[in-house]
């Protein structure tokens, strides 16, 4: 768990990291355990009771109410590569204040029990995570309530599979430090990292043994080389080990990104990509999934979507990407003004979402969503349950004036884009923690968090926004909230509203086996 008093630290729950960025070594236990989700409104799901849209914040096209009756359960069917374990996560909400009490049941017997406990409201949704056994091909999974009050509203379930896949030596490539161009790309010859996206086929994989690459020039995955939405191509860390891709050598230029990612249908799992002349990682291509990546140490936005090209059309910009357990930190650029974590602008599409990502320490925002009127407005992004600290500042106390120092910037130009924010937490940025930066459309933030931004916590001077269950703590200045904002905010006018309590003591974080983002205050776990 990363503790951001004092010095910081990472035990090698999710991550092991030194602050000054000479070692991230990402556990490889689970390195390709699939993560599903289920929906409990969505076929083949069984809801013993009503699927219904009343409370806000759930994911999908509903949730499931139960009966509220002993037995009223909620079922789901679902898939495994291989007999073992798999790691399930319920998003719930009780807006009880009694815990309710639930059988898991699989495949017919009951392996364990949760205790779904008050979320404070129904649109405050929550998590609860235990591992089952399961068989290799279908699988059911019942929440099945042992008392008269019945089931919490379940949201959903991402099942993860436990273990880890042995390599499919005969069809993958394999790349080292050591590899050469002409070699058969074998786990005893393997090859180069350019000659493998060269000769991977479409659904194939990559692995890259761990150490550091050393890189002058930008690594393409060149546009067209897509895999397909049943079988992604994957480019990933071997298990257990860490590839650190290295561009140190590159200048500071436009021109000089590390990684870019113009196909379709691929997977880029687990690498670390640092000291580029400019973007670390760049995602031009759609319905891509970027997983528990590093980008550290690069001359502009860590990781950044945005078109291929300046003749790329509208239709055609990044879309449908999943940014995904991912971090972001300590990019800057040399005026101190564009470096930041994560950014989705200019010429982004639409349904790219940033889930469980933690952006901090970078030299100017944590996340960027700049609209200008040049190319007008992008596709709404949706980032969710996750982090964004101490930017505006470097990991050793560097700052630069003219960074903007937000923890998540969501506009620019005033052109309308409806965002989704929520289940987020924005802390010690050195601007706004939350600021609308002149998009006067009408975004959701829901159930999120603001600690001690310099400025404001929340700072939204136009437009029709929906606010709920949002909560500021300690802000520098009176929040500002224009739009639909009911009483479920707690926003900061000079006091702290009673959930600040939950919110006090030393910052941590850190990932958890199946991926979601764990953040701890004073050592005690909040409620994304």
């Amino acid at each position: 768990m990363t503790q951001l008093s004092g010095h910081r630290t990472r035990p090698v729950v999710a991550t092991v990291g030194l602050l000054a960025g000479t070692l991230v070594a990402l556990s490889g236990t689970t390195a390709h355990a699939a993560t599903t989700r289920y929906e409990a409104e969505t076929s083949p799901a069984v809801c013993t009771g009503a699927v219904e849209t009343e409370w806000t914040g759930y994911s999908g096209s509903g949730y499931c109410n139960g009966t509220n009756a002993a037995n009223a359960y909620s079922q789901f069917t679902v898939s495994a590569s291989a007999a073992g374990t798999a790691t399930v996560s319920v998003r719930f909400a009780n807006g009880t204040s009694t815990a309710r009490a639930t059988d898991v049941i699989v495949n017919g017997s009951t392996t364990t029990s949760a205790s779904f406990e008050g979320t404070g409201a129904w649109t405050t949704w929550a998590t609860k995570t235990f591992t089952v056994p399961v068989n290799a091909g279908s699988n059911t999974i019942r929440l099945n309530p042992t008392s008269a009050n019945g089931l919490a509203n379940i949201d959903y379930i991402d099942v993860e599979s436990s273990g880890t896949t042995t390599p499919p030596s005969a069809t993958a490539l394999y790349v080292s430090p050591t590899g050469t161009d002409s070699a058969a790309g074998t786990a005893s010859a393997p090859t180069t990292l350019t000659s493998a996206i060269s000769r991977i086929a479409a659904g194939g994989t990559i692995y890259m043994r761990g150490g550091t690459y050393t890189y002058s020039s930008t690594v393409t995955i060149p546009a067209g080389s897509n895999g397909s939405a049943s079988a992604r191509t994957l480019l990933s860390a071997y298990p257990g080990e860490t590839p650190v891709l290295n561009f140190g050598a590159q200048s500071e230029s436009s021109s000089n990104r590390g990684l870019q990612l113009f196909a379709d249908y691929w997977k880029i799992y687990g690498l670390v990509v640092e000291r580029a002349g400019d973007n670390g990682i760049y995602v031009g291509g759609s319905n891509n999934v970027i997983e528990r990546t590093v980008t550290r140490f690069n001359r502009d936005t860590g990781l950044q979507l945005g078109r291929i090209s300046s003749s790329t059309p509208s239709s055609q910009w990044p879309s449908d990407n999943l940014v995904l357990s991912a971090e972001s930190h300590d990019n800057a650029d040399s005026d101190g003004e564009d470096a930041d974590g994560f950014a989705a602008k200019l010429t982004t599409g639409t349904g790219n979402v940033f889930r469980y990502a933690v952006s901090h320490n970078n030299i100017d925002d944590g996340w960027d969503l700049y609209t200008k009127t040049d190319t007008g407005a992008i596709g709404p992004v949706t980032i969710e349950y996750s982090l964004s600290y101490n930017n505006g500042r470097l990991s050793d106390g560097s700052q630069s004036g003219n960074g903007d120092r937000n923890g998540y910037k969501l506009g620019g130009d005033s052109i309308a884009v409806n965002h989704v924010v929520r289940h987020s937490i924005a802390y010690g940025n050195g601007h706004h923690g939350f600021t609308y930066n002149s998009n006067p459309g009408s975004m959701t933030i829901t159930s999120n968090v603001g600690v001690s931004n310099t400025e404001r916590n929340f700072n939204f001077e136009t437009g029709t926004s929906v606010f709920r269950s949002n909560t500021s703590c300690n802000s520098g200045a009176n929040d500002r909230y224009v739009g639909d904002a009911d009483s479920s905010n707690q926003f900061w006018s000079g006091t702290n509203g009673s959930r600040c309590s939950s919110y006090a003591g030393a910052l941590g974080w850190s990932f958890a086996s199946n991926g979601s983002l764990v953040v701890t205050f004073g050592g005690v776990p909040v409620t994304l």
